[in-house]
């Protein structure tokens, strides 16, 4: 069990988990929450090595065949982790009017609500034994999402080389929440019959 636990794949896993801390640090490394053109180019190369791995995990545990149970549980939760983490610090980054603000903010609450719903709908339908599996346009959702807080995270910083970096983030941003709100749908008319069964 040990040996399965600490195998490549679960390490790639456990190394996103530990991202999560590493880019709030990013954002307090003055000692409150400010960030500037350094913090935001840390943020976003531990984000991206972070995101690198959520490929890699899978692909080795298949390719190895490591899969795992741990492996299965802590996978999905270290992506919820990091996205909604980043998309936190970014609301709550008002100090160089670039984070995400405004109506900006209903993109990120969009995300983050249906993060929340589908992660109960499994849980629900993982007790009655029924497996929902993630679909293609998932898939894109979750790549459009992870791109787009790319992009923010850079926000100021890329701004100086590239001076629609922070827009290309919101506009992306609300691409994934546009995404997000029909698989969201999908997932749930998927699982509704099994709940209305009950």
């Amino acid at each position: 069990m040990a040996q399965r636990a600490f195998n490549l794949p679960n390490m790639l896993t456990y190394a996103r988990i530990l991202a999560v801390p590493l880019v709030v640090l990013c954002f307090f490394l003055e000692g409150h929450l400010k960030s500037s053109d350094f913090a935001r180019w840390l943020a976003l190369a531990i984000f991206l090595l972070a995101s690198i791995t959520d490929y890699f995990d899978g692909y080795f545990a298949r390719a190895w065949q490591q899969t795992s149970n741990i492996g299965k549980m802590l996978d999905p939760i270290a992506d919820k982790l990091l996205v909604a983490t980043c998309l936190l610090l970014l609301a709550a980054d008002t100090d160089r009017h670039a984070g995400i603000a405004g109506w900006s903010l209903w993109a990120a609450i969009i995300i983050l609500c249906r993060e929340i719903l589908v992660s109960g709908l499994r849980e629900y339908l993982a007790a009655l034994k029924v497996s929902v599996p993630v679909t293609q346009l998932a898939k894109w959702k979750t790549t459009i999402q992870m791109v787009a807080i790319a992009f923010l995270l850079a926000g100021p910083a890329g701004d100086k080389i590239f001076p629609l970096t922070t827009q290309t983030g919101l506009v992306l941003l609300w691409i994934a929440a546009l995404v997000t709100l029909y698989t969201g749908y999908d997932y749930f008319r998927a699982g509704l019959k099994h709940i209305m069964d009950e």
